[in-house]
């Protein structure tokens, strides 16, 4: 632990346990409350209270790079068309909390609450004084491992991706969200709110369903699969059913878990990142073209688009790693990207996939 770090007078020492035995001390800001799961990082600037909200880390501990955390609070909880407005979901999806310095003093026009408070409000443990940068190579060199916050008494290694951790986050009811010109037909494998506000702003009514919600019983336009955490290969249900949408010849949008399972439903494969995608600036090229675009993305499982079957190929790709970031069907309207083109915070470069989604109902329906 850097001895630098600002500590407040009640904060508890507390130690992050990797698998590969290394330990990391720091001070305790969240609850005092012992948890276990994935170590993951996160490299962007801002935006903690969308990445916190963001079903797609159910089960991980975030570690955030940037040096300081907590100097503008947590937003206000108001709700537009049913949703809370500041953040991707209505609860805390992380396990725990990695930082370098914890701001015990906020400051911003919209804050409503310290991250301090929030993060014990959802009984999520948070570390702050630890060498997150260092932590981070760490992890880049040995990849994404299993680790427990620690107080007290040990607890077990958890790995949550052997959970099937889309039945935890995906809606449990059909909930109906505007009342636009096209039925969009939207499963909920983890979807961030973002999405939704984008599909709302053109012209659509969004029918938000359980992942394992069979697509038949319900009257649509165009289908849209949505992000979210863990191995895709735990959606038997959803992918069975999106098997059954690509047989017909209505759109299909689908947005990181959605683009991997699409690619399963194809027939394809996929498997495990070594660290994973998680930041604000991830550069992708369009193939075919000389177009690169900067993106948002946060995933764990990457599609292998080289067994893709006949009829389907590559749409994006990523300049970092070379990666798949999204396929499409060469004469049907199916398409997808592993990125987040409705990323907030983050970069909007890609929010233009959703005008061609809309666009190729519009061109069905003609």
């Amino acid at each position: 632990m850097n001895k630098a770090h600002i500590l407040h007078p009640a904060s508890r020492s507390v130690k992050l346990v990797l698998e590969d035995g290394t330990e990391w001390k720091g001070w305790s800001f969240g609850s005092e409350t012992p948890m276990a799961g994935e170590v993951v990082f996160n490299t962007a600037m801002a935006g903690y209270p969308e990445s916190i909200t963001d079903a797609s880390y159910q089960g991980q501990i975030l570690v955030l790079t940037y040096p300081l955390i907590g100097n503008y609070g947590v937003p206000g909880k108001q709700r537009e068309n049913g949703m809370l407005q500041f953040f991707e979901s209505d609860s805390i999806h992380i396990s725990g909390l990695i930082i370098s310095d914890y701001s015990f003093d906020f400051s911003h026009w919209n804050a409503d609450q310290s991250l301090a408070d929030w993060l014990q409000e959802f009984n999520i443990p948070g570390i702050y004084g630890i060498d997150t940068r260092t932590l981070t190579k760490h992890l880049r060199e040995e990849g994404a491992m299993l680790g427990k916050i620690i107080f007290d008494d040990d607890i077990p290694f958890v790995n949550p991706n052997l959970i099937n951790l889309v039945d935890q986050v995906s809606t449990k009811e059909i909930v109906r969200y505007g009342k636009g010109k096209y039925k969009i037909l939207l499963i909920d494998c983890g979807v961030k709110n973002n999405i939704i506000r984008c599909l709302l702003r053109r012209d659509t009514e969004v029918i938000r369903v359980p992942w394992d919600t069979d697509i038949d019983t319900v009257e649509y336009d165009g289908l849209f699969i949505s992000n979210g955490p863990g191995d895709p290969k735990q959606c038997v249900a959803t992918i069975a059913n999106i098997r059954k949408a690509i047989a017909g010849d209505r759109p299909i949008f689908g947005i990181c878990l959605g683009n991997q399972l699409l690619g399963l439903a194809a027939g394809g494969d996929t498997y495990k990142l070594k660290y994973g995608h998680r930041s604000h600036n991830q550069p992708v090229l369009k193939l075919g073209t000389n177009k690169a675009y900067i993106t948002s993305q946060n995933h764990g499982f990457a599609l292998d688009d080289s067994t893709l079957p006949e009829g389907w190929e590559p749409l994006f790709r990523n300049l970092n790693d070379q990666t798949n970031e999204g396929i499409k069907h060469k004469t049907k309207p199916f398409f997808s990207s592993q990125f987040h083109p409705e990323a907030s915070s983050g970069p909007t470069d890609t929010e233009f996939l959703f005008d061609e989604f809309i666009g190729t109902i519009q061109n069905s329906k003609i």
